[in-house]
């Protein structure tokens, strides 16, 4: 009988070694609905994988409750969330997009005399990733690391008008039966609105005094990736830009870090 060679033994020795049985469990499942948009039923998976229905159950009620997984209104049917996404993207390709922001966000905040904040979209909120001050001695700033709210915020407004409608329908299950998802109906004609002008000028809606202006940075599809955002005050100390000035030199912006 052929011996198999040491180096294909030592392989598979070590692939024995370092079984996790339950992991390989919980992968096999994230692949499977990978390669199904409409996401799969408990039934469909139990028969695709040959495995027992409580076994599955038991490792889908684990993705579910860590965000993974959604499960259907109805209760029986599976597909992935964004959270794979999520992680996939969160940390070299932010890293890289804030690098490439930051210059770009610094000469804004010198030529305009205002701040501004790069957001990001995580899970059914956002997060501020990079901030660039202005020169004078007077700011509004938000720190980085914030979450924010999608619905109550012009950098949420504006990444809920540019969703992809993947992210949509993750968002749409997330707050399915919540007033959130009343709340984002109620916003659909204003966010028709941000989509056509391509931006949102308007009041802060946690500050008095303050313009928000929101532009976004776009995929080669037109979908938002992240948002600039200017909270615009009108000094009475200074020359600055006014605020049509500053919307342009924002897009000017965002133009140059979308992925056209």
């Amino acid at each position: 009988m052929p011996k198999r060679p040491i180096n294909a033994a030592n392989d598979q020795d070590k692939d024995e070694r370092y079984r996790a049985p339950a992991l390989d469990k919980g992968l096999d499942i994230l692949e499977l609905l990978s390669e199904q948009p409409g996401g799969l039923t408990r039934a469909e998976i139990v028969k695709a994988m040959g495995r027992g229905p409580s076994e599955v159950y038991r490792m889908l009620e684990r993705l579910v409750a860590r965000d993974y997984v959604s499960r259907s209104p109805e209760g029986d049917r599976y597909a992935l969330t964004m959270k794979l996404f999520i992680l996939a993207h969160r940390h070299p390709p932010v890293r890289r997009l804030v690098a490439r922001a930051l210059p770009l966000m610094d000469a804004f905040a010198s030529e305009a005399g205002q701040s501004c904040h790069l957001v990001v979209p995580e899970g059914g909120a956002a997060i501020v990733v990079a901030h660039a001050s202005c020169p004078g001695n007077w700011e509004f700033g938000i720190r980085i690391g914030a979450h924010i709210e999608l619905l109550t915020t012009s950098s949420g407004h504006i990444l809920l008008a540019f969703l992809d409608g993947q992210a949509q329908s993750e968002l749409a299950m997330r707050w399915e039966g919540t007033a959130m998802a009343d709340a984002r109906d109620k916003l659909e004609p204003v966010l028709k609105a941000y989509r056509q002008a391509g931006h949102r000028v308007g009041p802060s809606q946690q500050m008095r005094a303050i313009e928000d202006i929101s532009v976004p940075i776009l995929s080669p599809d037109g979908y938002a990736i992240a948002v600039l955002t200017c909270p615009y005050i009108q000094r009475l100390d200074d020359k600055q830009a006014d605020i049509d000035q500053t919307l342009a030199l924002l897009k000017d912006v965002a133009v140059k870090l979308s992925l056209s």
